[in-house]
């Protein structure tokens, strides 16, 4: 039997039952519509999660921070760190101005920036207020923390600007929007370099001199209280990512502005006792390189150099992981409605079967094979998972739309930014409608064989 003699004769009997194959078809298009609801659900959350992890610059970020090292007390330095790809582990060195220009200087390295923070008193209106001080980059204007601001970012690099944290503002004003364009005084301790000692040049001090330098030890620091006045430009509901120490500051100013202030921070203990004189030493560094792929390399040419990294490539990876086992679970619970559908299937033409007894007969008595019986059978299988699938994806992506558009209200009601929480990709629509003629088919199985089977002299005396 020819493919078009099967494709009419199988459209023809579709046609004659229409409301019970419409039934089976509706019922098939709600099982794939549940398993495409349930999937883009997944497949939304996981890009979702993806997209603001990318936004808030982590996935190219490393950070940089110097090894624990304790050889001027006498004690070994730390040797448990990772090695570079070349198998070599590098003495610690200390992180100064020289690490920062030579991190700088290695290939796909767009910029690398210290951390900058530290407790102090900000004055408005004459009421003192306690808080931490952080430096930001020029680059964190396009970070997920300053999407939703209320007012601007820094209009330059070492601007007098501020940007506070929501929750500081509230401390200052009972109605935030009012602070902006308002002035805070900024108090803090300059860290200014020791002078030698007048009258301290013999030998011996000059000896000492020179032991304390050979140690690499700095000669110390002298703090000086000084003002800052800025002015409010912004305010943020949410911090922006911190590197190595976490916690980051409820009141932000521009990292090259933090860095001319020379503000005493809580590492300067550390820089007395291993730091190298007369240079800018730091608790950490941020690496920003050119994509997640120049990770790896880059941080084993840093660990190369003598410093601890970090990276968020290992918590990637499990947050991959999670997101497959939750995809699965979702396809598992919406495949059991395509199931459901597929007894439907088999319901239908088992007792197509015994409507037709008379005319497979005959078929087989005008020549028809066991195998073009079969054919016929599934052909018709095909045909309503075909549709119930196409139907099904039709279904499942306007349950999508509903959701984003429930979920976006939502989110409008509470001022927040609109997302889309569920995705149909492309390979979802190929998969769900192959999926669904496949269980079609698959639920043709036993219908198409016990059609197959039949006597056909038997079948012409059916009545």
């Amino acid at each position: 039997m020819k493919i078009r003699d099967l494709g009419e004769l199988a459209d023809r009997n579709l046609r004659e039952a229409l409301l019970r194959n419409f039934l089976t078809t509706l019922g098939i298009a709600v099982g794939v519509a549940s398993l495409v609801a349930m999937l883009s659900l997944g497949v939304g959350l996981q890009n979702l999660a993806n997209q603001r992890l990318s936004h808030s610059g982590l996935f190219d970020a490393i950070f940089v921070a110097p090894r624990t090292n304790f050889s001027a007390f006498g004690r070994p330095a730390r040797t448990n760190e990772e090695p570079s790809a070349s198998g070599a582990i590098a003495p610690p060195r200390p992180l100064d101005e020289d690490a920062r220009v030579a991190i700088e200087r290695l290939p796909n390295v767009n910029e690398v920036y210290p951390e900058i923070r530290f407790p102090t008193e900000v004055q408005f209106k004459g009421n003192p207020y306690s808080t931490v001080v952080a430096g930001v980059p020029m680059s964190a204007r396009s970070g997920g923390a300053f999407d939703a601001i209320n007012g601007a970012f820094f209009s330059g690099p070492a601007a007098d600007e501020t940007i506070l944290q929501i929750d500081f503002a509230r401390e200052l004003s009972a109605q935030p929007d009012t602070l902006l364009g308002q002035q805070v005084v900024l108090t803090y301790a300059e860290r200014q370099p020791l002078p030698p000692e007048p009258g301290k040049g013999s030998s011996a001090g000059q000896a000492s001199s020179r032991g304390a330098a050979d140690a690499g030890m700095s000669p110390g620091f002298s703090v000086v209280p000084r003002e800052e006045n800025l002015r409010i430009v912004g305010i943020v509901e949410t911090q922006p990512a911190a590197g190595f120490g976490g916690a980051t500051g409820r009141v932000l100013i521009p990292l090259q502005l933090a860095e001319k202030l020379r503000a005493a921070q809580t590492n300067d203990f550390r820089e007395i006792l291993g730091g190298t004189p007369g240079k800018a030493n730091y608790q950490s560094l941020t690496v920003r390189v050119t994509g997640p792929s120049a990770v790896k390399d880059v941080e084993d040419a840093i660990k190369g150099m003598g410093y601890s990294t970090f990276s968020l490539l290992d918590a990637t990876d499990n947050l991959r992981i999670v997101f497959a086992v939750f995809d699965l679970l979702l396809g598992i619970f919406g495949s059991l409605a395509l199931v459901v559908a597929s007894l439907g299937i088999i319901n239908t033409l088992v007792m197509a079967i015994l409507e037709r007894r008379r005319e497979i007969g005959v078929l087989k008595a005008l020549g028809a094979a066991d195998r073009d019986i079969r054919r016929l059978f599934f052909v018709e299988a095909g045909v309503m998972g075909l549709l119930g699938g196409i139907f099904g994806v039709a279904l499942g992506w306007t349950i999508g739309r509903a959701m984003n558009f429930g979920a976006n209200l939502y989110l409008h009601r509470r001022s927040l930014p609109a997302t889309n929480l569920a995705t149909v990709p492309w390979w979802l629509v190929a998969a769900a409608i192959a999926f669904s003629v496949g269980v079609s088919l698959a639920a043709g199985i036993y219908p198409a064989s016990r059609a197959a089977q039949l006597d056909p002299v038997e079948a012409l005396r059916y009545e």
